[in-house]
């Protein structure tokens, strides 16, 4: 296969900050004038996001092409597995289903079937970019799962990768973590671990530096950097270890000021996916967003949203067992209530499953919005665009009408008498669903909130309805966004060696 220029960032074990790493190097192979792309051979998680070709990859991926200024391809990420239960995921191969299977049967007898993909995909972006920025999984040094592991040191065979090892310190045990891991591979495996870097480092570099001089005599490997903890980044994580914590409490009971944050509740269910969807709202300084799992958290809101799941039925009978749906119920008397995706569907009349694709059966749903689902074996995964078909959001007049964001979902929603869509998209078909009294959305639409011009109008209406006062900042989150890529960029190439990083690959660093 073709020997591409391709540097691999490995981790002792999953959120060591693998996927912001390459992000990092993404971008900085890209300021250096180098044509550069991510890949993860398998990736675990339910943030996902869909490519130009109407097809379907890891969020972390979608996030390293922007680093690197190129649109997502779904050779970035050929294989996704979507956790289903403890057990069970839902494998998705080059954007589209390609089964529902449990963890030992993948792991054990259908993975190898799909090394050719991985194999072909690493090879159309090796034909195609200077540099290849390659992610591993979790660890290397999986033992008990090493025969079939694909996405780490096999797949550094391949690409002929030089590999930088990751220990994340903020999590403890950062010493013992590297040499456990290096101990563990075979002996032409460590020679491909061409150094380490300690993540997530606060306090006094210092106090660190012996323990740094005892791992490069021990690991006989050098030291690339220590990359300090970098807060308020608003990067996507890549799976739910990223997911902020849930609630324990609500807000304060008297804080009745007009210029109060807005209240947004947003329902974190079993199989919460994309959560993503809400990072550009807990960005904006007007929002206070909680996280809940509690139904007596949902009072004090003034807006509750229920977002993605992987597993709509389920999840919703969860909130059933929980009180959740008696607590949205409750608050659409009088406030206000959105649902995305998976979400939306929970909020229509019906949500069926004839032919099993989560579980089969029939289950009745919130009844806040005249729409009823049927779930289907094709997934609709696309980039979509549109228009709003009101002048107005929750009643309340806003200026523009655009509406932009992602779909992926395998439901088709049906619209029941009298029903309002939310969108009429650019393909003609209409998107979501609004209420009679204004006050319930729907819409198919993940990344809703990340487009400006909406997240803004959005909050100026909800807080206009709620009679509180204009927001006095508005968060540019696009030009934000660029700026901690920029950001995250920047404090890498300080803290690593990144002219024996590019030595490497054999590229010059200027």
């Amino acid at each position: 296969m073709s020997q591409a220029r391709a540097v691999m960032v490995l981790g002792t074990s999953s959120h060591v900050g693998k996927s912001l790493l390459t992000a990092a190097l993404c971008r900085i192979f890209a300021q250096q004038g180098y044509s550069v792309a991510p890949f993860k051979s398998q990736n675990m998680s339910l943030n996902s996001a869909a490519t130009i070709e109407g097809l379907e990859i890891g969020r972390a991926q979608a996030l390293q092409a922007e680093a690197a200024g190129i649109a997502p391809s779904v050779h970035m990420n050929p294989i996704l597995i979507k956790p289903s239960g403890d057990s069970s995921s839902q494998v998705v191969v080059r954007g589209k289903i390609w089964g529902q299977l449990s963890a030992a049967d993948y792991h054990q007898r259908r993975v190898e079937e799909l090394m050719p993909v991985v194999r072909e995909s690493y090879q159309t972006l090796a034909s195609s970019y200077q540099v290849i920025v390659l992610e591993g999984a979790g660890s290397p040094a999986e033992i008990n799962l090493k025969q079939h592991d694909i996405a780490n040191m096999r797949m550094a065979e391949m690409a002929d990768a030089a590999c930088l090892l990751v220990g994340d310190i903020d999590r403890g045990g950062v010493f013992a973590s590297l040499l456990g891991t290096v101990e563990l591979l075979d002996p032409d495996e460590r020679d491909r671990i061409r150094g380490f870097c300690i993540n997530k480092f606060r306090g006094d570099l210092s106090l660190l530096e012996p323990g740094v001089r005892m791992m490069e005599e021990r690991l006989g490997k050098s030291c690339m950097g220590v990359v300090p903890y970098l807060p308020a980044l608003m990067l996507e994580e890549e799976d739910s270890v990223g997911l902020p914590p849930v609630a324990r409490s609500g807000w304060p009971q008297n804080d009745g000021a007009p210029d109060r944050a807005l209240r947004i509740a947003v329902v974190a269910l079993p199989s919460f996916s994309n959560f993503t969807d809400f990072d550009s709202l807990r960005a904006e300084p007007s929002v206070d967003l909680l996280f809940c799992r509690a139904a007596e958290l949902l009072r004090d809101a003034d807006v509750v949203i229920l977002p993605g799941s992987k597993q709509t039925m389920s999840d919703l009978e969860w909130m059933q067992e929980k009180g959740l749906d008696q607590a949205v119920r409750n608050h659409a008397k009088a406030g206000l209530v959105v649902g995305i995706c998976g979400g939306m569907q929970m909020l229509g009349q019906e949500l069926a499953d004839p032919g099993g694709i989560e579980r089969q059966g029939c289950l009745p749903g919130l009844g806040l919005l005249p729409v009823s689902t049927t779930m289907q074996a094709q997934k609709v995964t696309r980039i979509s665009s549109g228009t709003r078909n009101l002048e107005s959001l929750f009643d309340q007049e806003v200026r523009g009408d655009r509406v932009s964001g992602y779909e992926i979902h395998v439901g088709k929603t049906v619209y029941l008498a009298h029903a309002e869509p939310f969108a009429t998209l650019n393909s003609g078909e209409q998107d979501g669903c609004i209420s009679a009294d204004r006050r319930i959305l729907g819409t198919y639409l993940h990344g809703l909130f990340d487009d400006d011009c909406f997240r803004h109008q959005f909050l100026t209406a909800a807080r206009s309805f709620h009679k509180l006062a204009s927001s006095r900042v508005l968060t540019p989150w696009k030009a934000q966004r660029e700026d901690s890529l920029d950001r995250l960029a920047g404090q890498v190439g300080r803290s690593l060696d990144m002219c024996r990083i590019f030595e490497w690959v054999g590229l010059m660093y200027k």
